[in-house]
């Protein structure tokens, strides 16, 4: 124990990462849930038809992560070899894989949402409420997918400060915005759901113009002239592609699944989706510690491996994973003590209410593991290259064991949403116990960067 609290440069390095990612994290999170509390003052039908329709936006997000999370492998790994010239050519395949991912996305928000919403549940008003809401937020898809490339980029360099900083202007004022839009305040016309749709575009728009321009403006290592972004060759992109790849269709599986679990939720009554949804909201502020952790040690252990000291990787995977075991249980505790209180924010039945209470204990007692697993796929297994082990490990467990689980519990036996909720953590256990198996195997580290012409 006295070694890890000596290890001064993990921390002090660790540490100048892990705050920006996970106080952007933190208001991310924290909007979100004041977003959704301000909904749930409309009642459960609105916080259903808000928190189906963000499965939309989630699915969505989950898909830039990947093509985020592969291109990161290498920008991390160049940058440990100051390559700027090839780290502006990931870029280039990093923005056009999103581009592609929002011109999808994009048209099943604008043109068939209902289509999309009906996947998840038979309640009309839900279904009808929730497309009004797409229509608008799809707009949003285009400069998010543009925001996130860059802000990839720019944080697998050490450079986290400057999109962190305008993700959290833009989204308070998109916070703000909404407050006015879905209550009428300050003589404004209240429109409901709709009032938080229409921010969340304006404040999508202005988060991308002021990135790009702060970018460019300032000369950045991730400022690409389009012939630098497009300056790869087939077999180049072929290299990327052979990790992007991996991660992106790790990341698609694994959404679908989560929105399988939705589904089932949902399909049990509106009354249960609006306890996960409520539930769901306070875990994301939870997890912050942990989006921070695992970002920051992805970041430490790719530029580690680009630099050839391979060592130091594997010191830093120990260290994060004892700091996620430790955090999991101490947030845990905070969730158990707390839960009563939080859920006096929302103007919900008793039904509804007892759910989530539930839902929250359940969730307490098994953040650690959660935790752990989020540290040791994005923070360890994809950081050192292993692709594809990490998405075998990531959605196996989830398909093979979990959503079969969830599904006997829902409709074999007819258990409550809360019991079902349980089920779902038996994916967990599964990559858990893999994951634990990988990273102490030591076979996860690759070196990606040194087989790429200059």
């Amino acid at each position: 124990m006295r070694g890890f609290f000596e290890d001064k440069d993990f921390f002090r390095a660790l540490g100048g990462l892990w705050f920006p990612i996970a106080l952007q994290q933190l208001i991310f999170s924290l909007l979100g849930f004041v977003t959704i509390t301000m909904i749930g003052q409309l009642g459960e039908t609105a916080v259903a038809a808000v928190g189906l329709s963000n499965q939309i936006l989630f699915l969505f997000q989950l898909l830039l992560f990947g093509v985020g999370s592969g291109s990161a492998i290498f920008v991390a790994q160049f940058w440990g070899k100051r390559d700027v010239k090839n780290i502006r050519r990931v870029l280039g395949v990093c923005v056009g894989l999103s581009l592609l991912g929002a011109s999808l996305f994009s048209f099943i928000a604008l043109v068939v949402p209902e289509f999309a919403l009906a996947l998840y549940t038979t309640d009309s008003a839900v279904i009808a409420q929730g497309s009004a809401y797409l229509r608008i937020v799809g707009w949003s898809y285009v400069p998010l997918a543009i925001t996130t490339s860059y802000a990839v980029a720019l944080r697998s360099t050490g450079n986290v400060r400057v999109p962190v900083s305008i993700s959290i202007a833009a989204l308070t004022f998109g916070a703000g915005l909404s407050y006015v839009l879905i209550f009428g305040a300050f003589g404004a016309p209240a429109f409901g759901v709709l009032g938080s749709a229409v921010s969340i575009v304006l404040a999508r728009a202005l988060e991308c113009v002021v990135l790009l321009t702060i970018v460019y403006a300032r000369g950045s290592v991730v400022a690409a002239r389009p012939r630098e972004m497009w300056a790869f060759d087939k077999p180049f992109l072929g290299h990327v592609l052979r990790a992007v790849l991996p991660v992106t269709l790790n990341e698609i599986v694994w959404s679908v699944g989560i929105s399988t679990y939705s589904a089932i939720y949902g399909r049990i009554g509106t009354e249960a989706l609006a306890a996960v949804n409520i539930a769901t909201a306070i875990e994301a502020v939870a997890f912050v510690p942990f989006v921070g952790l695992a970002g920051g040690g992805a970041v430490l252990i790719g530029n580690a491996i680009g630099a050839d000291q391979e060592t130091h990787s594997l010191r830093y995977a120990r260290r994060l994973l004892q700091i996620a075991l430790g955090a999991g249980v101490l947030i845990g505790a905070i969730i158990l003590v707390s839960a009563d209180a939080l859920l006096n924010l929302y103007n919900v039945d008793a039904t509804t209410r007892g759910y989530a209470q539930q839902i929250l204990m359940v969730m307490a007692c098994g953040l650690w593991i959660k935790g752990a697993n989020s540290t040791y796929i994005i923070g360890i297994l994809r950081a050192g290259g292993d692709v594809r082990a990490s998405a075998l490990i990531d959605v196996g467990p989830l398909w093979l064991v979990g959503i079969p689980l969830a599904s006997v519990a829902a409709f074999g036996l007819g258990l409550p949403v809360p019991w079902v909720y349980l089920a779902t953590y038996s994916d967990e256990v599964g990559k858990g116990m893999l994951a634990t198996w990988r990273v102490f195997s030591q076979q996860w580290i690759k070196n990606l960067v040194r087989r790429v012409a200059e």
